[in-house]
């Protein structure tokens, strides 16, 4: 089976066919079905080939022994018959051709929602990662950029399942389990998308948060580094507590305080 998620636009270039008017009544109601419907076509051909081969050998080798009135009788009788026999194959190779194209076209919607699925396993694992964003801003910031690009993740695979979809279900064919697959898939694609924008909102109003807090912290260290400055320089200049009263009063304070 060929995998669609290595270039999300390969696939996307050609509209498929609708099927042939009348595939409903060829195509059974599930995958194992119509495979072998399709094997029955391609040896119910095979053998009226192989019939009508015989029969024109047979009709051959009896007008080269009855007596020549009865050729042209015999070779009209045996060229209408034939002709038939013609249609009929063609007929079932047309069934067969028909059958292959709507199998192929089965197999690669199956291949679209393999890989889409995949994504989804993938993106709610990482959405799991986001639950309780911790870190600098600088971490959240980054967290917040893999939503985003969750968010625009390319819709070319999605529109090509529902396109050969309906294409199928146009036809008659397996409706009821295309529909199926095609509303889980769905359901669970927009279940991702719902829950990316709210891990979205939570990032963006815990990068506030954290900015804040660092901006708190900054200024708590400034103003610590301010009080640092102030004491050593009283120190080296052997400033006491009198010359300096206010300032002694807020440090036995902040003693206190800690005491």
């Amino acid at each position: 089976m060929r995998h669609a998620q290595s270039s999300d636009t390969e696939h996307g270039a050609g509209k498929k066919q609708k099927p042939h008017h009348g595939l409903e009544q060829w195509v059974a109601p599930s995958p194992d079905q119509m495979r072998s419907g399709e094997q029955r076509a391609k040896e119910d051909a095979s053998q009226k080939q192989e019939k009508v081969k015989l029969l024109t050998e047979s009709v051959n080798n009896f007008i080269a022994t009855a007596p020549s009135a009865a050729h042209e009788p015999i070779k009209k009788e045996l060229d209408a018959l034939v002709t038939n026999y013609e249609r009929l194959c063609s007929r079932l190779n047309g069934k067969c051709e028909t059958l292959q194209e709507v199998w192929k076209c089965w197999l690669e919607l199956l291949s679209y929602l393999e890989a889409e699925n995949k994504w989804i396993d993938e993106t709610e694992e990482k959405l799991k990662t986001t639950e309780q964003p911790k870190g600098s801003p600088e971490e959240i910031s980054q967290a917040l950029k893999s939503i985003e690009k969750i968010m625009k993740h390319p819709e070319d695979n999605r529109n090509q399942i529902k396109e050969l979809a309906q294409t199928l279900t146009d036809g008659g064919v397996m409706d009821e389990l295309i529909n199926e697959k095609l509303d889980k898939f769905i359901t669970r694609w927009e279940e991702i998308q719902q829950e990316a924008v709210r891990r979205q909102k939570v990032l963006e109003q815990s990068i506030q948060s954290a900015q804040e807090i660092d901006k708190a912290i900054r200024l708590i260290q400034e103003s610590l580094g301010t009080t640092d400055r102030q004491l050593t320089a009283y120190i080296s200049e052997r400033i006491d507590a009198a010359q300096v009263p206010q300032e002694a009063q807020f440090l036995s304070f902040g003693m206190v305080i800690r005491t």
